[in-house]
């Protein structure tokens, strides 16, 4: 197999391995009313399951780095997709809180080292277009993965038969990967520069363990908090403290994401000839002006274009913030440092809603302005990523 058919095979699989990584992440939160009924569980016990689950997944892919350097990327995606793919099909024989808790623990850590084993891999083999499309695959499997489920329900084979589904879905992929194995190792790395440095001969890459190593993950807490809290509450800020329709609200969550996953197919066209900082600046610039609007304005109008504004400015944010680890960081220390953003990510997203959820109590009204403090906060630490990591 020539070279570029290699690599062209391994991107799709790649690729299929995002759809599968996204695919449970919305199909837990449809079900669960079912699940509690059936198990006789508290409804509000999903969120510490959801909790736990995000912690785990933020220590596996912190851990990661380490792990993917002395075992390869392949090897650790091929474990991971077995730990996922054995805890849904776990999930779909559970008869308790005792089993669901410890299903939890394969799940979580095999989703925390696939997303940052298959980050790291495409950061340094593809360009920025592939990275941009990789996270628009995650949420096609978050799409899909509540149809699917929504066709095992409707089809009588129920909850159980929906993670039996699934399972199959991540087994099967274990299976392709196996039979790959090989390909992770033939295709070479882009060419980057292994020994930069300016005028005054001092290095510009930095390492893991330096102040860039430190404020790439506070970006990462930040973004995915943020983006998390937004789509969270999103529903929750239109129909009970504005007093929206449900369906004016769901077209609003629906403008959100469906513009951070068509923000990334359209980036996908054009990252390559802008580039990443350019690209996550403009993101930047026009999700503040939509958190500006989705504060100050209350209409059904100005809500759907600022939380279309605020999602298609996110669009680049992650992707690109992740395929940009190459060039601030040596090429010994980048599956360390993707890993370690992937394990911030994962707080953030538990963290910041959680903020959220008790600012929600006291003062309603006051949610959007976390958006818009967040993006700022962001916009800052990005700011003075960009300045210790100067571009070669």
């Amino acid at each position: 197999m020539q070279m570029y058919q290699r690599s062209f095979f391994l991107l799709l699989i790649i690729y299929i391995g995002f759809i599968s990584l996204g695919l449970p992440d919305g199909s837990f939160g449809l079900v669960w009313p079912l699940i509690s009924k059936e198990l006789s569980l508290p409804i509000g016990l999903a969120g510490t399951i959801v909790i736990l689950g995000t912690i785990l997944s933020g220590c596996s892919g912190f851990l990661s780095g380490k792990a993917i350097n002395r075992m390869g990327t392949g090897a650790i995606v091929l474990v991971s997709c077995i730990l996922t793919g054995s805890g849904l099909l776990a999930m779909g024989h559970i008869h308790g809180a005792l089993a669901l808790y410890a299903i939890t623990i394969p799940l979580g850590i095999g989703a925390g080292a696939v997303d940052a084993g298959l980050n790291s891999f495409v950061a340094q083999h593809y360009s920025g277009r592939h990275m941009n499309w990789l996270h628009a695959c995650w949420g096609i499997g978050a799409t899909t993965g509540p149809l699917l489920m929504g066709y095992s329900l409707n089809h009588d084979s129920g909850w159980r038969g929906g993670y039996t589904l699934l399972a199959s879905i991540q087994l099967s992929l274990s299976l392709l990967f196996l039979l790959s194995l090989n390909l992770w190792s033939s295709v070479p790395a882009k060419q980057e520069h292994s020994h930069v440095e300016d005028t005054t001969g001092n290095i510009l890459l930095k390492t893991a363990n330096s102040l860039p190593g430190y404020l790439s993950m506070l970006a990462f807490v930040l973004y995915v908090g943020v983006e998390t809290m937004t789509g969270l509450w999103i529903g929750t800020i239109l129909m009970s403290g504005r007093g929206f329709s449900p369906e004016t609200a769901s077209l609003c969550t629906a403008s959100y994401y469906g513009a951070i996953t068509g923000g990334r197919f359209i980036i996908g066209f054009v990252v390559d000839r802008i580039g990443n900082r350019r690209l996550i600046r403009y993101g930047l610039g026009i999700a503040l002006i939509g958190a500006l609007l989705f504060t100050c304005s209350g209409g059904p109008a100005p809500a759907l274009l600022s939380l279309t504004l605020i999602g298609g400015g996110f669009a680049p944010i992650y992707p690109c913030l992740m395929h940009e680890v190459p060039q601030r960081f040596t090429t010994k220390d980048v599956a360390i440092v993707i890993g370690r953003q992937t394990g911030a990510s994962y707080l953030g997203a538990a963290a910041i809603p959680a903020l959220a959820g008790w600012v929600a109590q006291t003062a309603l009204p006051g949610l959007p302005l976390l958006t818009l403090g967040g993006v700022i906060t962001l916009l800052v630490c990005i700011w003075f990523l960009d300045r210790v990591t100067p571009v070669s």
